[in-house]
């Protein structure tokens, strides 16, 4: 499900779960796994990609459909322990987005550093709202991280997906490029970040950086969980969820 390719300290991961590397747990575990296991190496950064025509068009909402909420309640934690996992890697993470990025895709992407998007039809963007449900508070904190509360608000609300010059005028990425050019640019980028500033430093400015986001989380979550539980479970059994994807699907 994650391809692995080193480039002398470099680490490039790539997406490679269907044509599409939509998320269902299995992806989710997979992602957690291998970045606490990298935590482990002497890396000195990551790259993260997606195989084939997308990084990711974000959670599996047939899986989460045939699944029902036995199948939500496993979704839920996996979907924030994978994206805590990332938002926390002490090392420079540079995200590759090559193709659309959609939802839990677009927040993966945004637990980066630094963010490139290839140029071209590729949309980027979080609408889970016109999915019917709500954000679980790690992905929502991302989000406020990566491109501060008043964009973050009006991508959650709007649900608009982004051409990638959109993209980057609202900050959700930091650069676009030739596709033939990205995953160079981007090896090129990590390399940067892990070769001009002292790991030990680069590691506590990044926590820094990101720590009352941390806290946000582990604050709120608490009560937040159940409740972003209890309304998945609800669009799923009220079909608001199934009429969303049929209409995105042409079947509706």
């Amino acid at each position: 499900m994650i391809e692995r390719t080193d480039t002398g300290s470099i680490v490039v991961l790539s997406l490679a779960h269907g044509p599409v590397n939509v998320m269902d747990t299995a992806l989710l575990w997979a992602v957690t796994e291998t970045f606490k296991a990298l935590a482990a190496e002497q890396v000195a950064a990551v790259v993260l990609t997606g195989a084939g025509r997308a990084f990711s068009a974000g959670v599996d909402l047939r899986r989460l459909l045939d699944g029902g909420p036995e199948y939500a309640r496993e979704f839920l934690p996996a979907l924030s322990e994978a994206l805590h996992t990332v938002f926390t890697f002490d090392r420079p993470v540079v995200a590759a987005v090559n193709g659309h990025a959609i939802a839990g895709g677009c927040v993966l992407a945004c637990c980066a550093d630094v963010r490139l998007m290839a140029a071209g039809k590729g949309r980027m963007g979080i609408p889970e709202i016109k999915v019917g449900v709500p954000f679980p508070r790690v992905p929502l904190e991302v989000m406020v991280h990566a491109v501060g509360p008043k964009v973050a608000g009006r991508l959650v609300l709007r649900a608009d997906t982004l051409l990638p010059a959109d993209a980057l005028a609202l900050g959700l990425v930091d650069e676009v490029v030739e596709p033939d050019t990205l995953l160079d640019r981007a090896v090129a980028t990590a390399t940067e970040l892990a070769t001009t500033i002292p790991a030990d430093t680069f590691a506590l400015t990044k926590t820094q950086l990101r720590r009352e986001t941390v806290e946000r989380i582990a604050r709120y979550r608490v009560d937040e969980d159940d409740p972003v539980a209890r309304l998945w479970d609800r669009r799923v059994s009220d079909g608001w969820t199934a009429r969303y994807l049929d209409s995105v699907t042409g079947k509706g």
